[in-house]
């Protein structure tokens, strides 16, 4: 499932490089298929020359941490649990989950014929985790490279999909306080560099907004997500918690004026609402 987990490190790097480049696979050879709609909000952030060491983080850019001084305002972003993503006008978003316990594991995002898969892991208080993640996928895989990229020192890792197939995949990985988000791109966001899916995949994997939160985690454990909440839901949920500690009274569709006794009738109406749709597998 693209863990990092303890004793399991290694073969599950290499799967979850293997399930990134497989997802975007398939959205290549659906030709017919819909990419979800929504607005453009990614940030314009200056990346800098390929280089082996990426410098800037939460200062010129991102990935963010919440509490960092420069962050976004991310009151638009869609809530993920462990990190906020940006929009992008004709993106695809998937959510990736255990079957068994429906937790969210993350998320992948495929924008024309290219995708980045997109997870978040706690990392030690006082050193980044990036190094030795990058040092044990070199060490499991003999076709592994290290590259200069705009995030620093990057992999090239070419990968075996159903059918056959050889694709490769480009694997970032950055550190911030007390996590590492780690990104898994395919398509021609790995292959070509300065195209304009790299740079569009590039910018919104930058505008991403990182949440550690409080609770204790083991280094390389995931950091708990849930599934997508869009800004709306976040908006109502937030206007209605105020009420509530501001000891307002919330109206109630359909509900009666004045004294209740047994002779008056109630209809209560339910109205469902939820935010943008996106497609959910695993």
């Amino acid at each position: 499932m693209g863990l990092f987990g303890f004793g399991k490190k290694r073969h599950q790097s290499e799967e979850a490089a293997e399930t990134a480049a497989e997802e975007n696979d398939k959205a290549d050879g659906a030709s017919t298929g819909e990419a979800e709609t929504v607005s453009t909000d990614v940030r314009d952030i200056v990346l800098p020359e390929p280089s082996d060491e990426y410098v800037g983080r939460g200062d010129e850019r991102g990935p963010w941490d919440v509490d960092d001084e420069n962050v976004p305002d991310y009151d638009e972003y869609l809530d993920m649990g462990a990190y906020y993503l940006p929009f992008l006008q004709g993106i695809e978003l998937r959510v990736k989950a255990n079957r068994a316990t429906q937790q969210v594991l993350g998320t992948t995002i495929t924008y024309g014929s290219s995708s980045v898969e997109i997870e978040a892991f706690a990392a030690p208080k006082t050193l980044g985790l990036w190094d030795d993640v990058r040092a044990d996928l070199l060490e499991a895989n003999k076709d592994a490279k290290e590259t200069d990229g705009v995030f620093g020192t990057e992999l090239t890792l070419p990968v075996v999909v159903k059918g056959g197939r050889k694709v490769v995949t480009r694997i970032v990985g950055i550190d911030g306080p007390r996590w590492m988000l780690r990104g898994i791109f395919s398509g021609k966001a790995a292959t070509d560099p300065d195209g304009d899916e790299a740079k569009a995949l590039n910018q919104l994997f930058s505008n991403i907004v990182v949440e550690r939160g409080e609770d204790p985690l083991a280094p390389r454990d995931l950091i708990p997500m849930h599934p997508p909440v869009a800004p709306a839901e976040r908006k109502a949920a937030k206007e209605a918690a105020e009420a509530k500690e501001a000891g307002r009274k919330m109206d109630i569709p359909g509900q009666p004026k004045g004294p209740f006794d047994s002779d008056q009738q109630v209809e209560v109406k339910t109205t469902l609402s939820r935010g943008p749709m996106f497609s959910e597998v695993r």
